[in-house]
């Protein structure tokens, strides 16, 4: 049978457990509402990108399905790559992923923002950086795939870590001519055993 002393420990063990608890689901809803209460303190275009032309390269391992990648890249008058648009599908699958390269120094709790043609735009979360690159992707459903199959531009929006909304437009002319076309190259690899 429990002791007076037992059911004082059992109430004060509840009210720590309840006040961590508390205290901790206060912190995220803070920390949430800091990150969707971050504004943009400006937005500039981003000129000085030139665009080479869509191609599509494809791979095959092994025996495996096939893995095309039809990609454009954007470079600085330097020479340095600006940004890499791939739009990744694999030969058994219905269904596509499109893949962005950004330079390092993005905001990434703000999701690049894909917009074809002024349409309603299309979030794509950061997935991972490297060093000299951060990458955000997401599934590319075959609606939107059309979609950039009839477009005539493509417009990306990043925030920086100044918080200022960096936007680009890159052409889709001849992206349905490449994604539905032969590939520049295939790739293959045979596994010997």
């Amino acid at each position: 049978m429990p002791t007076s002393t037992h059911c004082v420990w059992g109430v004060l063990a509840a009210a720590f457990i309840n006040a961590s608890f508390s205290e901790a689901s206060a912190r995220d809803e803070r920390l949430s509402g800091t990150n969707a209460a971050v504004a943009k303190r400006g937005e500039r275009e981003t000129k000085d990108i030139v665009y080479g032309d869509w191609q599509k390269l494809c791979f095959r391992a092994g025996g495996a399905p096939m893995l095309c990648r039809t990609s454009i890249t954007g470079k600085f008058p330097t020479g340095q790559t600006a940004v890499r648009i791939d739009l990744i599908e694999r030969e058994d699958s219905r269904t596509a992923r499109l893949q962005m390269f950004l330079p390092v120094g993005m905001y990434l709790q703000h999701p690049v923002k894909v917009t074809v043609d002024g349409a309603s735009p299309r979030q794509f979360p950061y997935s991972w950086c490297l060093t000299n690159a951060c990458i955000a992707a997401d599934v590319a459903d075959p609606t939107f795939v059309k979609t950039m199959e009839t477009g005539k531009s493509l417009t990306l929006e990043v925030v920086d870590s100044n918080l200022l909304a960096l936007t680009t437009t890159l052409p889709l002319a001849q992206f349905a001519a490449a994604h539905k076309g032969a590939p520049a190259k295939t790739m293959e690899q045979d596994i010997d055993e």
